[in-house]
């Protein structure tokens, strides 16, 4: 994972945490615009434009109103801010790094209310899956891991302080990851505030998270669901009041696991990883030599800044070569991203990937433990794209975090643009 560097300091609100209001940087129409919310009175806020929410919608409509009844709680800055142009520009604005908003499109979550926090997750929770572990629930248990990051890098990073090594440079940002060790990251529950600002200039944390609306919210209209942060990036695209593109999604996790004060332990990923290993634990040693590849990966291939870039050539072990009951392994190891977007959406999904089946591959890199750096597996149809590797932990150094990216050769963003 590359360093990013930010201009200057931020104050950030935690999400469900301390009060206080974060300075932003929001992409607008393909260019940046700065906001501060924090320098704009009560007085001279602007009220914002009403839009129409009706509570007894179903489908597609009720995402709409959701959406709505979010930006009703904002005052019109705001709303110039939530709601941008459906471009490519913006579409495309999506990143995998705690790089707040200087590399996504949206409102940031650390400037917003209670109230208003409370109606964004309530569009999330209307336009996700449902069902345990998936949808909503995944992707709230990401932004939680995303605190419990932020409090270890803080906690690392006041070790590093305290020794008397200067905290701004590129030798004491690596000092700050290396001195990460097990006996000084906590394992309870996320803070109720905090800084973020980890090593390099990362922002960690559940305020670092943006949420846009590209193209104006509608039933019978183009636009996007855009929601991101760090590990997470939600691209759900509405064409005629149908869902015409659930990708790309974006997944990763750091700590993989915790525990929080009150006993509870998260482990997100847990059915993306277990399904992979369930899969590749069928193979037999002819077939894993079949699916093995010969190069090795640092992260997905096709992550963000990579759209439109599928291998032309599928590698690895066809699905039409194992036994039926490894077949529905396959279906079920591609679920979990599939079941990211609404139920009846991601059901519609699966139906077309099991009828692509026999002509998807499956592969993999390193191991097939997943449970070591550069242990990576592929799953790629004539739709359907599924990536899943290990990675050395960034704050958390001795242990692994994933990056996974669920992407569709016919369907990223709607398709709506061309990568050609």
């Amino acid at each position: 994972m590359s360093k990013v560097r930010t201009s200057r300091a931020r104050n950030r609100r935690a999400w469900r945490g301390v009060a206080g209001v974060a300075a932003g940087v929001v992409l607008v129409g393909g260019g940046f615009a700065a906001a501060n919310a924090s320098t704009t009175t009560d007085d001279a806020k602007k009220a914002g434009v009403h839009y129409p929410v009706n509570k007894k919608a179903t489908g597609v409509a009720a995402v709409v109103s959701a959406a709505n009844a979010f930006l009703n709680t904002l005052d019109s800055d705001q709303q110039a801010s939530t709601v941008l142009d459906f471009s490519q520009a913006n579409a495309t604005a999506w990143s995998n790094l705690p790089c707040a908003g200087s590399c996504r499109p949206g409102i940031e979550f650390g400037s917003l209310s209670e109230e208003q926090l409370a109606a964004a997750e309530q569009v999330l929770k209307v336009a996700l899956g449902s069902d345990k572990d998936t949808g909503y629930d995944h992707v709230m248990q990401t932004i939680l891991a995303d605190d419990v990051l932020a409090s270890a890098e803080s906690t690392s990073s006041a070790s590093a302080t305290s020794s008397g090594e200067p905290t701004d440079s590129a030798s004491a940002e690596a000092s700050a990851e290396a001195s990460a060790t097990p006996t000084d990251l906590p394992t309870g529950a996320p803070p109720s505030s905090g800084t973020g600002g980890g090593p390099g200039g990362f922002s960690y944390g559940s305020g670092y998270y943006y949420l846009a609306f590209l193209g104006t919210p509608s039933a019978d209209g183009s636009w996007q669901l855009h929601f991101g942060g760090h590990h997470l990036a939600v691209n759900i695209t509405y064409k005629d009041g149908k869902v015409s593109g659930a990708s790309p999604f974006f997944s990763g996790i750091e700590p993989t696991s915790w525990t929080a004060d009150d006993g509870t332990t998260y482990e997100p990923m847990a059915k993306f990883r277990n399904g992979m290993l369930k899969l590749t634990g069928s193979l037999t040693s002819e077939q894993l030599a079949a699916a093995k590849l010969s190069e090795s990966f640092g992260d997905v291939l096709l992550g963000p800044g990579s759209d439109g870039e599928f291998p032309e050539t599928k590698e690895g072990l066809k699905v039409s070569e194992l036994s039926p009951k490894q077949q529905k392994l396959v279906l079920a190891a591609i679920h979990p991203w599939v079941a990211d977007v609404d139920d009846a959406t991601a059901k519609q999904l699966m139906k077309t990937y099991a009828k692509e089946l026999k002509d998807t591959y499956v592969s993999y890199s390193g191991g097939t433990g997943l449970d070591t750096n550069g242990d990576y597996v592929r799953i790629d149809g004539p739709s359907v794209w599924v990536e899943f590797i290990c990675q050395t932990g960034v704050v958390y150094r001795d242990k692994i975090h994933y990056h996974t990216v669920y992407r569709d050769h016919t369907r990223d963003y709607g398709s709506e643009f061309s990568f050609s």
